[in-house]
């Protein structure tokens, strides 16, 4: 008899901005023999090229028509690199005028629904750890494990504040804490696909706890009930 084939594993992790997503989800894809896909390093691809082109973030059309002809890769090796029309954005896409700017560019449908599809497609290629806002809801529901992070308002601003100050970006704390608070009421209160846990996902506060035990939390997570 014919063995049945293991499906490959996925996991979803999904929160607000300073979280800890990303840094946590690398972690766990590398302690896991995983690829790490990024999302939301692709939505500020996009709002890199729209700011670079001298698009109006108000006009939803034009902004979903960039989308739709915009090759965003991710690099799945170490360095995480992030293409945009062959230029490497690692580094541009973390300024503050694009964390500014992302929440409107990844509201509209005609991005996510391109971008959704992107997303999926990394997905098909193997084992993935996927971080971003809508991981868990929409992008991977059949996901065999859903993490949804959380941290205090404080402690968020003060890492993505950090963030900032090791990249050479000269911004204020209190700067970085009223734009998080901006994107926040952005990403929870649009209409397509908003910012919220899935039914089955499990909730986890990084506030005050290490990245390797968050992780070590998470990969025990995935060993349980068959996963």
């Amino acid at each position: 008899m014919k063995q049945e084939q293991k499906l490959a594993l996925q996991i979803a992790i999904d929160g607000p901005a300073g979280a800890g997503k990303s840094t946590l989800a690398k972690l766990v894809a590398k302690q896991l023999n995983l690829f790490y896909v990024d999302t939301g390093a692709m939505y500020r691809a996009i709002a890199y090229k729209v700011l670079k082109n001298g698009i109006l973030l108000e006009d939803e059309l034009s902004v979903s028509q960039i989308a739709k002809t915009t090759e965003v890769i991710l690099d799945h090796s170490e360095k995480q690199n992030v293409w945009c029309d062959g230029e490497n954005v690692t580094l541009a896409i973390r300024s503050p005028e694009i964390s500014r700017a992302v929440s409107i560019v990844a509201a509209y449908v005609g991005v996510r629904e391109r971008l959704v599809e992107l997303q999926r497609q990394e997905a098909a290629r193997g084992g993935v750890v996927m971080d971003g806002r809508d991981i868990g809801t929409q992008v991977l529901p059949e996901a065999n494990l859903k993490i949804f992070l959380t941290a205090t308002p404080q402690e968020r601003a003060r890492r993505r504040w950090l963030e900032f100050v090791k990249a050479g970006k000269n911004v204020r704390l209190e700067e970085v804490a009223q734009d998080m608070q901006k994107r926040d009421r952005q990403d929870t209160e649009r209409e397509v696909s908003p910012l919220e846990p899935a039914e089955d996902a499990v909730i986890l506060d990084t506030t005050g706890c290490s990245v390797e035990r968050m992780a070590a939390k998470i990969i025990a997570l995935t060993q349980e009930d068959g996963r």
